[in-house]
């Protein structure tokens, strides 16, 4: 088992990590009957597939010697209706480091193959920017 949910009521459930025991929040959006006093589990996917290109960047860079450290990120989830769903995420990503052309291509590609990526319903439009010092 890789995690557990729990519903406390209210449009609120904690989700909680088998392994490490690590807990957050989600909340129903107030576009969705909700409070919106925390991430949605639509914003957890966005917010997924950017982590995971940090994640696998990250991996890529450390073995090419290239220091990630400070990289950020930002996501926007834009829902579609009829039937209720994600229908865009943009994210930003900005690195705080100068690097080579070639490096920059590498990690691009890496990110944009990253597991949580093929894992998206291609009906998903997904606007990835770049931003290199």
């Amino acid at each position: 088992m890789t995690s557990k949910v729990t519903y406390l009521g209210n449009l609120r459930a904690v989700n909680r990590h088998v392994k490490s025991g690590d807990e957050f929040l989600t909340d129903a959006p107030t576009d969705n009957n909700g409070k919106g006093e925390a991430f949605s589990p639509t914003d957890t996917v966005a917010n997924g597939l950017a982590t995971c290109m940090i994640t696998v960047m990250g991996i890529k860079a450390r073995d090419m010697g290239v220091d990630m450290k400070g990289t950020t990120g930002e996501v926007t989830k834009i829902m579609a209706s009829n039937p209720r769903r994600i229908s865009r995420i943009e994210i930003s990503l900005d690195f705080p480091f100068e690097t080579d052309g070639k490096t920059r291509k590498i990690l691009e590609h890496t990110a944009n193959t990253c597991p949580v990526h093929h894992s998206l319903h291609p009906d998903i439009e997904k606007a990835i920017t770049f931003n290199w010092k």
